[in-house]
């Protein structure tokens, strides 16, 4: 195997004073003041702000977006969180978005936080959900769902860039300008500018003239107000517009823009009842919305979510793809959502193990290794690997010790368990109607909802709506086998992957899988995949096939279940609002032409239709996600992903694809 070197460290560096207080290593500098940090907090970013009084003015739907640079210990946050639980109303909302570097381990966090007891409250919360913080966008739910806190882990001018939102209020909290010059840069500041919200405040500790003039230049009005402690003066302003002598930057293009967010009732159909369709409205009626959940069958989660064991598993590339920005960002949402369940029953994060099976595999985990953080992903040798599995294995591998195994019905009743969500199975709708600004589903001459907004979540069987038809989704057949377990295969103690997975027991079962077949519709399950489950299993580990016994098994009496996946054409999940077919090929035409062009007409949406689909294998990671991701469209929230991500997931990728290519021609006649 190559060897290769570490990457940088994922966490901050921390050393600690005989007062407890931390102080960053990399940046030589302090977090907060030595004095009192607190209060140092309160006055420079929450009075400066007008934190108070606005938090009082929001209305039961309404939300505040605040911005961050520079992380940290979490006390600006917590600080605004406590004063936001203080001053607002029932169903008003807080959007708290920070980027940093080197976000703190979970222990020096803890140890950091201790220093603030009057808020252990929203510390505790925090704390609960400070996992799987990895590199990228980061979503962490808080309070209910009612604080939502999106973390951008990386270097700023890396992070800032990919984000779509409007901030209503900037905290400037960086290490000193001259102890971290990079967070102070005229391009930073344009950054701050670009996602201002009209009349956004900012407020910062510092009082350096370059720093005033800077942020002046980027349509900042700052001005020089006392300070507090030993800071004699601090900056406070507000955005007063994009400057006139810069060029703007440029427009989201239209196929990709914003659509108009549905006034009116905060009402949804979601048409779908698997994790796709569960995320979706969890996330709407996290905010307030009132969802009726149609599911076909006689309960949730009866099809591919329906397997008694789904691996949280990451298939990523070392490259950066916009796949793996997804897969980082989705499996950090998803690992926190479990703390939720119970874990033993509803999930373990018994970590999972990808053997090396082969060179080529090897070679590939050791460049992930190289790219990403060993909390993350480490290479194990056959010696460790077959200690940490508990039974013999053949192969070293890659560990990831934050995954596991999850039952998705437990995540898909316990996301639907929401007040605001009723669940109506024996729901089969197979057709749309809009009538007088809402939308209608029917089964046959029987209406079984209607609301001003539509969320397609029914894997392949979207493609039975018109707006949806075209979509490149296809179906995927495959097989699980169900083992029981034996006295000597309790010694398994992690998911094993290698072609299949087999993860340790579940209710005295072991899940074992799973085949591919992409030619069958028929979901009885056969032998013939029993058959070759069986050899995927001796492929993982002859010594845990002896230990179930594989060899005495009757293929024939085997019990398992077949499910079919669905995938998109690019293997991307489609995620997004939909256009009206027609319209978009007329209104875009002309790309097919020159597909430099970018014709400013406004897209054709089918206003509030939404669809959540596309996941394959990957619907335990990618579906949660994606449920905040259409919130955030239909809330005119920061969406939780960049938003390259965003529009590589994005329903009219493919329309606009086919135009390019001179495939899908303009209607010219009626």
């Amino acid at each position: 195997m190559t060897r290769v070197s570490p990457p940088s460290p994922a966490h901050a560096q921390i050393d600690w004073d005989d007062q407890g207080r931390p102080h960053s290593r990399v940046f030589d500098d302090v977090y907060f003041s030595d004095l009192s940090g607190l209060e140092e907090t309160r006055y420079v970013f929450i009075e400066q702000n007008r934190l108070k009084e606005r938090f009082a003015a929001l209305g039961p739907s309404d939300r505040l977006v605040i911005g961050e640079t520079g992380f940290g210990t979490g006390l600006n946050f917590l600080c605004a969180w406590q004063l936001f639980e203080a001053c607002a109303v029932q169903g008003a909302r807080l959007h708290f978005v920070s980027v940093e570097k080197y976000p703190l381990s979970h222990a020096d966090l803890q140890r950091a936080l201790t220093l603030w007891p009057e808020l252990a409250t929203f510390s505790a919360q925090l704390l609960g959900q400070y996992l799987a913080i990895h590199q990228g966008f980061q979503r962490l739910l808080l309070d209910n769902g009612r604080v939502t806190l999106t973390l951008l882990v990386g270097d700023a001018l890396e992070q800032l860039p990919q984000l779509d939102a409007q901030i209503d209020a900037w905290f400037l909290d960086g290490f000193a300008p001259a102890k971290n010059p990079e967070m102070w840069s005229p391009e930073l500041f344009a950054e701050l500018a670009r996602l201002a919200a009209p009349d956004a405040t900012l407020s910062t500790f510092t009082s350096t003239g370059w720093v005033r003039r800077s942020l002046n230049a980027a349509g900042f009005k700052m001005r020089r107000t006392p300070g507090i402690g030993h800071k004699w003066e601090i900056l406070r302003g507000e955005f007063i517009g994009w400057p006139t002598d810069i060029a703007a930057p440029p427009p989201a293009k239209p196929w990709f823009a914003r659509p108009q967010p549905p006034g009116g009732e905060r009402q949804a159909l979601v048409i779908g009842g698997g994790l796709a369709g569960c995320a979706s409205a969890a996330s709407l009626a996290a905010r307030g919305w009132q969802v009726c959940l149609l599911e076909r069958h006689a309960d949730l989660a009866q099809e591919a979510s329906g397997n008694p064991q789904g691996v949280l598993y990451l298939k990523l590339s070392a490259h950066g793809t916009t796949l793996s920005q997804l897969i980082l960002s989705g499996f950090g949402h998803t690992r926190r959502l479990l703390e939720q369940l119970q874990r033993g029953l509803d999930w373990d994060g018994c970590g999972v193990l990808q053997l090396a099976f082969d060179e080529k595999e090897a070679e590939r985990q050791a460049q992930l290794a190289a790219a990403f953080s060993p909390e993350l992903l480490h290479v194990l040798d056959q010696a460790q690997s077959q200690v940490l599995a508990g039974v013999a294995l053949e192969h070293g591998g890659l560990f990831f010790p934050e995954g596991g195994w999850v039952h998705p019905p437990a995540l898909c009743q316990w996301q639907a368990s929401h007040p605001n969500i009723a669940v109506r199975p024996h729901s089969d709708a197979v057709e749309l109607r809009r009538v007088d600004g809402q939308w209608q589903a029917w089964d046959a001459d029987t209406l079984l909802g209607c609301a001003p907004v539509v969320i397609l979540a029914g894997a392949a069987e979207v493609k039975r709506f018109a707006a949806s038809a075209a979509l490149p989704l296809k179906r995927i057949r495959g097989q699980i086998t169900r083992l029981a377990q034996t006295a000597d295969s309790t010694a398994l103690s992690t998911v094993v992957c290698a072609e299949g997975y087999v993860a340790p027991a579940r209710l005295g079962e072991h899940t074992l899988g799973a085949s591919f077949d992409f030619k069958s519709t028929d979901l009885t399950p056969t032998t013939a995949e029993h058959i070759g489950n069986l050899a995927l299993l001796q492929d993982i580990s002859p010594d845990l096939a002896l230990r179930l016994n594989a060899a005495e098994l009757a293929p024939e009496q085997l019990q398992g279940r077949a499910a079919f996946r669905c995938t998109s054409a690019d293997y991307l999940p489609i995620v997004g609002p939909l256009a009206d077919p027609e319209h978009f090929a007329n209104a875009y035409g002309v790309l097919g032409k020159d597909a430099r062009q970018v014709p400013q007409i406004p897209c054709p949406w089918l206003e509030g239709l939404y669809i959540n689909s596309g996941h394959g294998s990957r619907g335990l990671i990618s579906a949660p996600l994606s449920g905040e991701l259409l919130a955030a469209w239909l809330e005119n929230e920061p969406l939780p992903l960049p938003r390259s991500v965003a529009e590589a997931c994005h329903p009219n990728r493919f329309a606009l694809r086919e135009l390019i290519r001179g495939k899908s021609k303009p209607q010219t006649g009626p």
